[in-house]
């Protein structure tokens, strides 16, 4: 991939700035402005005779009578103006109201623990969080973290797979003592500023055909990556190489010095399905264990053990439809959920085969496909999202009911990626084609006591709204880096913690 290479091996990472589309660099501010009234002080006739008596008393004494009641008054209409301030309805912006004339949207970085942006030359459709041994539930900045994605390019032999680390992600949001800080700081500190400076090392792999779906696993304390290519094809990946060249400099050179990106080769094909797809999960509880979905409906197993790879040429039937989304359950080795264009969620026991193996089908999930599922690792809860722009979560307990325990309708577009906190067990976050990321926490509930205004057709649920991205299609909650975000779209990858979460 070409376009990706730079004069050296790194790569900047920016603040995200949001302006819509269309608007150009020029800031427009708006300024609130106090209308002062005049003062107006009337003196009686006693009081006037008594300070004619000593015209320097007489000066003074006027001078500081006017003063004070200038000061007084003008406290009294700053406080009034306060309370008239305070009294007005917030004008509170929301994603479908259109914008004045003039007017744009500027990213509010207070909002933000951390934001990051990351450029890949061509968009990556998906992308997924490679496990790695810096420990778990850290918080502690400069972050790292690192991603294996795949790209969409306009040619097909111009794809790849991107291994990346991202590293020495420091906080774009500044306390106060960082602000007192950075005033007693000199010149100096502008050279620490660029050792601050964001980096992305990455390791690319040649891959002919668009990348539907990238997902990555241990196996055999081996890192591993499935990819469903566009062709039709479903590919294993050996990713230890490209980890250890991002690692180090001088691995990373010579990785490209011998040309491995277009030498690595899969490690194991799959040229059974009929049709391409992007349904494609591992199970979390079992090494080795894959299930892959195609647009013909067709769900296929695959296990690793010392043979090699096998794949269940047996397809599980019961979709009438495209295979849109699979998910294993995180607790039970031989339960798979499914989602279709069909509209309807399906369980799967697969010690069973074809239609036998179907166990609870819900029918019309969605007005419409079913894109997207997840899995929650803590309760017994299962959000999906869909081309109707719902978001509708479902207890396992009561799934044969065909009815969602709660339900959303945020996004003005289809919904293409939703996924659960992984320790919070009633967060979980969406994203659709209207251009926007949506963080929930369900334990949240509307507080009839509250004297505050809530806001109109805003569920108390919905805790933040990040925005910016174009064509947004797939978003991960990093699992060892409590609240950190990042997401993929046709602009780019996002990094971010918000204050929410």
């Amino acid at each position: 991939m070409e376009n990706m290479d730079t004069d050296d091996d790194k790569k900047d990472l920016d603040n995200k700035s949001i302006v819509p589309s269309g608007s150009d660099d020029s800031k427009t501010k708006s300024f609130k402005s106090k209308k002062k009234k005049k003062s107006v002080v009337q003196v009686g006739d006693n009081e006037l005779n008594d300070m004619i008596v000593d015209d320097t008393i007489s000066t003074t004494c006027n001078d500081e009578k006017m003063n004070e009641s200038e000061e007084n008054w003008e406290s009294e209409n700053e406080t009034e103006e306060e309370e008239v301030e305070n009294n007005k309805k917030k004008d509170v912006y929301l994603p479908h109201k259109p914008l004045r004339h003039n007017e744009e949207l500027v990213c509010d970085e207070s909002a933000y623990i951390m934001l990051r942006e990351v450029q890949t030359g061509a968009p990556c459709l998906s992308f997924d969080i490679i496990k790695d041994e810096l420990g778990t539930n850290r918080s502690e900045f400069p972050l790292t973290c690192y991603l294996v994605a795949g790209t969409q390019a306009s040619k097909l032999n111009e794809n790849c797979i991107i291994v990346m680390k991202t590293s020495n992600l420091h906080k774009t949001q500044n306390t106060k003592d960082d602000e007192d800080d950075e005033e007693e700081e000199s010149d100096e500190d502008e050279e620490e500023s660029e050792e601050n400076q964001p980096r992305m090392d990455y390791a690319s792999i040649a891959h002919y055909g668009c990348i539907n779906r990238i997902r990555s696993t241990i196996a055999n304390n081996t890192i591993l990556a499935a990819s469903w290519s566009e062709l039709g094809k479903v590919y294993i990946w050996d990713l230890k190489t490209q980890i250890q060249a991002v690692n180090d400099v001088a691995l990373l050179s010579k990785y490209r010095q011998d040309d491995l990106t277009v030498k690595t080769k899969p490690i194991f094909t799959f040229s059974g399905h009929q049709s391409e797809g992007f349904a494609l999960d591992w199970c979390p509880t079992s090494e080795g264990i894959l299930a892959t979905g195609d647009c013909k409906r067709n769900i296929h197993l695959w296990q690793f053990d010392e043979s090699g790879w096998r794949v269940d040429q047996r397809p599980l039937i019961g979709h009438t439809n495209s295979v849109e989304d699979l998910q294993w359950s995180p607790n039970e080795r031989h339960v798979l959920c499914s989602a279709s264009v069909d509209k309807t969620i399906r369980i799967w026991d697969t010690r069973a085969t074809g239609q036998k193996a179907c166990m609870i089908t819900v029918e019309n999930a969605h007005k419409s496909d079913v894109n997207v599922i997840h899995w929650n690792k803590n309760e017994p809860f299962i959000v999906s999202g869909g081309d109707d722009g719902f978001i509708h979560i479902w207890d396992l307990r009561q799934l044969k009911s065909e009815k969602p325990v709660a339900t959303f309708k945020h996004h003005t577009a289809p919904v293409t990626t939703v996924e659960w906190h992984p320790t919070e067990s009633t967060v979980f976050a969406t994203g659709g084609e209207d251009n926007q990321i949506a963080l929930w926490d369900l334990s949240v509930e509307k507080d009839e006591e509250s004297k505050e205004e809530e806001i109109e057709n805003v569920p108390p649920q919905l805790l933040f709204i990040h925005q910016g991205q174009q064509e947004i299609k797939e978003l991960h909650w990093h699992p060892h880096i409590p609240g950190l975000v990042i997401s993929t779209a046709l602009s780019g990858f996002n990094i971010f913690r918000t204050i929410s979460v």
